[in-house]
């Protein structure tokens, strides 16, 4: 088994502040584009990746995915992680998540139904997202 190709992080840093793409990258140190892709992550020069599993707890159906309520719960949760939402989408989503917490209800997930509104319990997962990209957004 041959030894795997070594990237070189203060090379990687340099090429990639040039605008080198993944693909030239790839091909200058001899590795795939994945592997230029960890190879940024383990040298810091990835940003971050969103994860809205607070915000979706739910394992949805693929089917469900793009729905309203998983596109506002998306959105809500980028902004509470300080990533940029367009204005138009986090003010639908604000307005959405605002009028249910203010009309006592909540949101929850049926694989089988998909979203839907129930009662309000103190705390409750809506109310705890919409408060998060509150506070973010200021």
């Amino acid at each position: 088994m041959g030894r795997r190709p070594q990237v070189d992080h203060e090379e990687l840093a340099r090429l990639s502040a040039r605008g080198w793409s993944n693909a030239d990258l790839a091909a200058h140190f001899g590795v795939t584009e994945s592997g230029v892709l960890q190879a940024k992550r383990s040298a810091g020069l990835s940003k971050p990746m969103t994860d809205h599993s607070a915000a979706l707890p739910w394992k949805l159906n693929r089917s469900h995915s793009q729905s309203g309520p998983a596109t506002n719960l998306r959105n809500l949760s980028a902004a509470a992680q300080g990533k940029a939402v367009p204005k138009e989408k986090i003010n639908t989503a604000l307005r959405w998540a605002s009028r249910l917490v203010e009309n006592g209800l909540d949101i929850d997930y049926d694989p089988e139904k998909g979203f839907f509104e129930k009662e309000a319990t103190a705390g409750s997962h809506l109310e705890q997202v919409l408060r998060s990209a509150r506070e973010r957004l200021g």
